[in-house]
This record gives C-alpha cells, sequence and structure tokens, in this order.
C-alpha cells in the first residue's frame, strides 16, 4: 500500500488575533493525549508544541502503521522522526467495518470529515481498538537525546493530530487501511447485504421497494368540501357543487391510473 505525503504546516502563531486553533476534534484531543500521558518530562512537549506552530516540522507521510517527518532543530539541524501505531489485523479490520457498515450514518459523517463517537463504539462492539490509548504510539528518532518522546517526535505527535482534525480517514491509514479500501469494503459489505436480503440499518438496497399501497376507494362528490360556505366574505358566489364534482373527478381518474399501474 503506498503512503500518503501531507504539505508543510505553515508556521501560525497562538497570541495573534485570528490565528488558526488545530487539533480541535474530540478524536485529535484521544490522539494528543495518548502521546501526552505517555510522555516521562513536560519539558519537551512544549518545546514540541512550539516547534510544531513555527513550522519546524516538514511534509508528513503517513502510511499504515507510522507517521513520519523531518523536524528542524534550534541549530538547523534535521532529524528524521517517526511516530508508530500498530495496525488492525485483517480479521480486526473485517469485524470492526461490519460493524461500521450497520449504521448509514457512521459513514455520512466520515465522508464530511467527523468521527462520530459511535463510530469508536462501533470499534469496540467488534472487540477493536481505532483510537490510541497510553503506550500505544510508539516515537522514533535520531536526536541524540533521550527523552521519550523527545521534543521533535512531540512536534510530529502534536502535528499528526492537526491531520486527524482535517481528515479522520488518516487514522483509517495508520490502522492499515486507506480511505479507498475502506469505502471499497463497504460497498462489498452493502452489495452482499443486497444479495442476501439483509441491508445494513438505515440503508434500502436498491430494487427491493416495498408493495405499494392499496388504492383507496375515491371519494363521492357530496363528501367533499364539506362546511365551505356558498359564498366568499365580500358576497361573491362560490360554485361548491362544481367544485365538489370537479375534484371528484380527478379522484376517481387518479384511483383508475394508479389501479392501471400496479396491474
Amino acid at each position: 500500500m503506498s503512503a500518503v505525503g501531507f504539505p508543510a504546516f505553515p508556521p501560525t502563531g497562538t497570541a495573534t488575533k485570528g490565528a488558526v486553533r488545530r487539533g480541535q476534534s474530540w478524536w485529535a484531543r484521544s490522539w494528543v493525549r495518548a502521546m501526552e500521558e505517555f510522555a516521562l518530562d513536560a519539558g519537551p512537549l512544549k518545546k514540541g508544541r512550539a516547534y510544531a506552530r513555527t513550522g519546524r516540522v516538514g511534509p508528513i507521510t503517513v502510511s499504515p502503521g507510522a507517521v513520519q517527518a523531518r523536524v528542524q532543530d534550534d541549530d538547523g539541524e534535521m532529524y528524521h522522526t517517526v511516530v508508530s501505531l500498530e495496525p488492525l489485523t485483517d480479521d480486526e479490520w473485517d469485524r470492526f467495518l461490519e460493524a461500521l457498515a450497520s449504521r448509514s450514518g457512521r459513514l455520512a459523517a466520515l465522508l464530511a470529515g467527523e468521527m462520530p463517537r459511535d463510530v469508536v463504539a462501533a470499534a469496540l462492539d467488534a472487540d477493536v481498538t481505532l483510537l490510541p490509548g497510553i503506550g500505544d504510539l510508539e516515537p522514533e528518532c535520531d536526536c541524540p537525546t533521550w527523552d521519550l518522546p523527545c521534543l521533535h517526535a512531540a512536534a510530529l505527535s502534536y502535528q499528526a493530530g492537526w491531520l486527524l482534525d482535517a481528515d479522520p480517514f488518516v487514522l483509517f491509514l495508520l490502522r492499515g487501511r486507506s480511505r479507498e479500501q475502506v469505502l471499497d469494503a463497504l460497498q462489498g459489505i452493502s452489495a452482499r447485504g443486497a444479495r442476501t436480503g439483509a441491508a445494513p440499518s438505515g440503508l434500502r438496497v436498491l430494487g427491493e421497494l416495498p408493495p405499494p399501497p392499496d388504492v383507496p376507494e375515491p371519494p363521492v362528490a357530496a363528501d367533499l368540501l364539506v362546511g365551505v360556505p356558498d359564498r366568499t366574505p365580500d358576497g361573491t358566489p362560490v360554485d361548491v357543487a362544481g367544485l365538489r364534482a370537479a375534484l371528484a373527478a380527478a379522484a376517481l381518474d387518479a384511483a383508475e391510473r394508479l389501479t392501471a399501474r400496479d396491474r
């Protein structure tokens, strides 16, 4: 599976009015929390946040199991940094996709750039962990420091959260499947449901429409426009009998057309 590249984020200040605030979605915060709560020292995290905001992280490459980039240090040295996340197994993916396909609204939200909480719930129902927990993110860097994570890996982790903020399918890629693979698999599940008659909840399988309702007997003219006055408020006469006859004729014609269509 080919990796996906993302251009470097431009510098952005936090004190500037109107500055871009990134990583605000709950799933991006979950990613960042998994990294921060694993850290042994808050110092590299603080400096990593500054590196992320000031454009020290180069273009990011996301592939199954890893997000990586080159990060520039204060002295101008570039370090290769990787944050790894274990992909799901094929069996875990099969279970998760079946659960994900059980409700159509989940996919629609993902395509709109949202991560509904019941997507994570669907993963849990399938006995699959989608979002990383403490210790699931493994930082690596060729810098000489021993911090875990180092400030370069912290900077990359923060910007990875920004990517997740914009597109939750980035998390799926890290877990082993691209957007196209996920969509193709869900389409296959839907098609299989169409053949077996088991459509996902909220989806209607094309070609299996319910039978039309019985055509009611058309009303008689005397039952129409009951209580309608024969004059308007300004005294203009109203041909109630004529209106009743016209409506009854229209109802009879509609009933005949519906009956002919169902034969």
